[in-house]
């Protein structure tokens, strides 16, 4: 559900800015989000369990869902926050649009160091690749989104 969102997000991006720039990070995140989903799909299948989200968690990043299923992953941004997306056009979208994935990748961070902080969750070496190829990425890409929000090149 998480990098559902990220992908909702990043669908936005052609009908409510020009930004040039914006628009080619969308396609990166875009990119990278729907490989992730792909290699978490495969990862929970070779393993025998499901790859889809139970319909408590199905409508997470939809408008209009409760409490519990905003507050079950780090860095989602609320209902109220992609309406706000959603409504915004050029440079209010931006910064919107920026400061939510920087929040969004951050929230991914944290779920990174949650699952090596737990005992033998490095031992896979397909999810520790994954977790650290994770961590690095969205590491670089909050880098470009602060110096974008600052309005470096």
């Amino acid at each position: 559900m998480h990098h559902a969102q990220a992908v909702e997000m990043t669908a936005l991006i052609d009908s409510h800015t020009e930004n040039k720039d914006l628009r080619t990070l969308g396609v990166r995140i875009s990119r990278s989000q729907s490989d992730e989903i792909d290699f978490m799909k495969r990862w929970l299948k070779a393993r025998g369990e499901p790859a889809s989200a139970s319909k408590e968690m199905s409508g997470m990043h939809m408008p209009g869902m409760g409490m519990k299923a905003q507050m079950l992953m780090p860095g989602m941004l609320t209902p109220a926050q992609m309406d706000a997306l959603r409504k915004a056009k050029g440079a209010k979208f931006d910064q919107l649009f920026l400061a939510g994935m920087i929040q969004h990748h951050k929230g991914a961070l944290t779920m990174v160091k949650e699952l090596f902080d737990t005992a033998g969750a490095g031992e896979d070496a397909d999810l520790f690749n994954f977790a650290t190829d994770v961590d690095s990425g969205q590491r670089a890409e909050i880098r470009i989104m602060q110096d974008m929000l600052k309005g470096k090149p």
